[in-house]
């Protein structure tokens, strides 16, 4: 068995990383400020300043630990989702249609996470969302520098046709026709600043795993059946103008913040569309619990594609063992083939500010165990 030269690696990992805590506080204030205000030129300053030292310090450890993709930790942002999404014109804070409920080692709790709406047509603002980001981390790597941003499937999900403004949009098409054009227009510029690995971050069809999510979905008047080939479709036509030699990867999460998680089950129910519909050139797949069923769906995945198996967890400190994971892989293998496998953690260490599980020396910790596990399995140096 050999390394991979192209993404994603064997040793590779879903992108948000815990922010150090001066970046945190900055961060803190800046998300405190009402929509509507921005902070002065100088707190601006200051915010970029502290934000770029914390990414070179960030990248210097992914890349010492002998990782060949390094992100920037997601410490451009506050949120995995809302930062870029709420950039675009006319997408504004909503609250959600769809109640979820959060379970963790120490129970239930339900809650209604803010969502978005369509308040008119949708446009990308002048210098795109994560660009300029983007540059920087790409002057300062050298390992390949992943960008992740969320799904455009999120725009739709938590609220259906509801959330959508029916003047500014009487039929859907014309809707996803726009939201897919704006995600074009990112990755173009991406592409123009180097960029040859994306990452989309998907909830919602993992979601859709989910017999009580499904069930909310039908109460939005939504088809859960219909749902994953509609969505398939949004992504593929936001992708589809990506150069040919830039990977497009996809995490699937159920749900993650302070250990806790929103969805369960199995892939099966989305998993043929999931594999062989979308032109998706790799997945990151949630499997360090039982919360994500079997490995059976993998026999789903078509020659070419890549599934990165999440089996080292994000929502607990406790550590893996080599072993422990070289038999999950062994028990995948039996429905993938292994040259089509790869390891990473199940999700990001820190989907936004706060709620971390562990310390930064555990999580590097863990990262390591990646790195090493992979070598001794698929070889590399």
């Amino acid at each position: 068995m050999t390394e991979r030269t192209k993404p994603p690696f064997r040793a590779d990992h879903v992108g948000s990383l815990i922010r150090p805590e001066n970046l945190a506080k900055a961060r803190g204030v800046a998300r405190d400020k009402p929509v509507s205000a921005k902070l002065t030129p100088e707190a601006r300053v200051e915010l970029v300043q502290i934000q770029q030292a914390a990414i070179r310090d960030v990248v210097a450890m992914q890349e010492g630990l002998g990782l060949k993709v390094v992100t920037d930790g997601e410490y451009n942002r506050t949120s995995w989702q809302r930062d870029f999404l709420l950039k675009i014109e006319n997408i504004v804070d909503a609250p959600s249609k769809v109640p979820v409920k959060f379970h963790s080692a120490t129970g239930v709790r339900e809650h209604a996470p803010p969502t978005m709406r369509v308040a008119g047509k949708l446009a990308r603002p002048s210098g795109g969302m994560f660009v300029e980001d983007y540059k920087f981390l790409h002057s300062i790597a050298k390992a390949t520098p992943k960008v992740t941003f969320p799904s455009p499937t999120v725009v739709h999900f938590r609220g259906g046709r509801e959330m959508i403004d029916q003047k500014a949009y009487p039929e859907m098409g014309s809707f996803y026709t726009d939201l897919a054009r704006i995600y074009q227009e990112e990755i173009a510029d991406l592409a123009a600043a180097g960029c040859r690995y994306i990452q989309i971050d998907e909830v919602n069809l993992a979601y859709l795993c989910d017999p009580e999510l499904r069930k909310h979905v039908s109460a939005l008047g939504e088809d859960p059946a219909q749902l994953p080939k509609t969505y398939a479709k949004l992504i593929n036509d936001s992708i589809a103008k990506k150069p040919k030699d830039m990977a497009a990867c996809m995490h699937l999460c159920r749900g993650n913040f302070a250990g806790s998680w929103v969805a369960e089950g199995g892939y099966e129910p989305v998993a043929e569309v999931l594999f062989n519909e979308m032109n998706i050139d790799g997945y990151f797949l949630e499997y360090d619990s039982d919360r994500a069923g079997g490995f059976e769906p993998l026999r789903f995945l078509p020659k070419g594609k890549v599934a990165v198996l999440g089996l080292v967890t994000t929502k607990s400190a406790a550590m893996e063992t080599k072993d422990e994971l070289k038999r999950r892989i062994d028990q995948a293998a039996k429905y993938a083939p292994l040259e089509q496998l790869a390891l990473s953690p199940q999700c990001g260490f820190s989907s936004g500010i706060g709620g971390e599980t562990m310390t930064p020396d555990i999580q590097k910790a863990k990262l390591a165990l990646v790195v090493e596990t992979a070598r001794e399995v698929w070889g590399g140096a």
